[in-house]
């Protein structure tokens, strides 16, 4: 599995664990909204609306906020602020790549508290291109390892020619990967074939990973769990093994 997903599951199990409920219904609103702001309000042809929607449901968000969100990134409440997608590139401790992607109506209190993040924890903000190059931008797909038909080999293959460029399983977790022009198509073979994803969406993932001594990795789970406490960041990838 990638280094992310090594990371991610950090976050998530830290998500579950001590996330005070008022900060995930503010970070699954936005994302609500980013959502609906670029594929619509129906959550029935907007798989990323429907998905975001479900993420909310499971910390129990009330159904007027999810509602909120909707209109919100559809513009219907003329509150004038707008929700943007920034994307920052960063060198974590020990000058690993970081890329710290982030829903905000503020872009300038969310570049500052990014940046205090990361210089709390022995990190810089990097400029344009500094560290993207690093990474592939992919479709990523996670589900269930019960899920899997009882002819893998035949599945496998279904959504090999649907446009997957790898497949792999840890523990009870499957992982696929695409390219964006593939994303959809594999996502609606997944749904031919009766599954739903448990998370999927856009995400960096680095072409090589490098290894880090464990002074460096308890740096970076320190910068990673104070930028999961901030509202605005949505998610963040490292080359980072």
């Amino acid at each position: 599995m990638s280094g992310h997903s090594k990371w991610h599951n950090i976050q998530q199990r830290k998500g579950k664990q001590d996330a005070k409920r008022s900060s995930m219904f503010s970070k699954y609103s936005k994302a609500i909204s980013i959502a609906a702001q670029k594929g619509g309000a129906d959550p029935e042809t907007n798989f990323s609306l429907r998905l975001a929607i479900e993420k909310a449901k499971s910390v129990a968000m009330p159904k007027d906020n999810i509602e909120r969100a909707i209109k919100k990134g559809m513009g219907e409440l003329g509150d004038g602020a707008q929700i943007e997608e920034v994307v920052y590139e960063a060198y974590g401790p020990g000058g690993v790549a970081v890329v710290i992607k982030c829903l905000t109506d503020n872009k300038n209190r969310t570049s500052s508290d990014v940046k205090h993040c990361l210089s709390k924890n022995g990190g810089t903000m990097g400029g344009g291109g500094s560290v993207m190059w690093m990474f592939d931008l992919l479709g990523v797909i996670q589900f269930e390892k019960s899920k899997i038909p009882a002819d893998r080999d035949a599945f496998e293959m279904a959504l090999i020619e649907a446009g997957a460029e790898d497949i792999s399983v840890e523990e009870d977790q499957v992982e696929i990967k695409t390219k964006l022009e593939n994303f959809q198509s594999v996502l609606n073979k997944l749904k031919e074939l009766g599954i739903e994803p448990e998370d999927s969406g856009l995400r960096y993932i680095a072409k090589d990973e490098v290894q880090i001594d464990e002074s460096v990795r308890e740096q970076l789970t320190r910068l990673f769990e104070q930028l999961e406490e901030n509202d605005d960041v949505e998610d963040y990838y490292t080359n980072a093994g």
